[in-house]
């Protein structure tokens, strides 16, 4: 009876590491540090802050809020996932606010309304025009719907997940415009 009450937790356990590795489990643990604003994603965005020289410290710090936000509201649906040999392909859905949209409208509404956004000597307050930007990113309540596959290799055993490519990542964002 021990002999078969171990072989069943030997086989147990060898299946749920499998489990645990496999492509869908990657690509959610990918997702999950959106959702949970983790310190890697933080970074990530941080880093990124760092290299935009259009946007002054209060803006950033406004940006950053926005897009934390946007990762904690973050919902996703795993569709499919197919497996050939050492590479993988799981396909989600998930659901982001439209920020795009609000960038579009704020871009619109900056040319019909330009006087609004003048600085002293003419010139468009850039500071200013950003202020009217991210307030109406961090008012929208649309959300929008994408369909992303993630690539995976397989290496030693165990699935990771490709690069990103830019347009995914700005799907993720919400700020993908077509």
């Amino acid at each position: 009876m021990k002999k078969i009450v171990l072989l069943i937790s030997g086989i147990l356990l060898l299946v749920g590491c499998d489990m645990m590795n496999s492509p869908t489990k990657v690509v959610e643990k990918f997702l999950n540090k959106y959702q949970t604003v983790d310190e890697e994603i933080v970074t990530q965005l941080d880093e990124t802050l760092t290299k935009e020289n259009t946007l002054n410290d209060e803006l950033k710090e406004a940006y950053k809020e926005i897009m934390k936000n946007q990762y904690q509201n973050l919902y996703y649906t795993i569709k499919d996932e197919r497996i050939d040999g050492n590479h993988a392909t799981v396909t989600v859905e998930i659901e982001v606010y439209n920020y795009s949209k609000s960038i579009k409208d704020a871009d619109d509404y900056l040319i019909s309304n330009e006087k609004e956004f003048l600085d002293d000597e003419g010139n468009i307050d850039n500071s200013k025009f950003m202020t009217y930007k991210l307030k109406q990113m961090k008012n929208t309540k649309d959300k929008i719907k994408y369909t992303l596959d993630f690539n995976l290799t397989k290496i030693n055993e165990k699935w990771v997940l490709d690069d990103i490519d830019e347009i995914t990542r700005q799907k993720i964002h919400g700020i993908y415009v077509e």
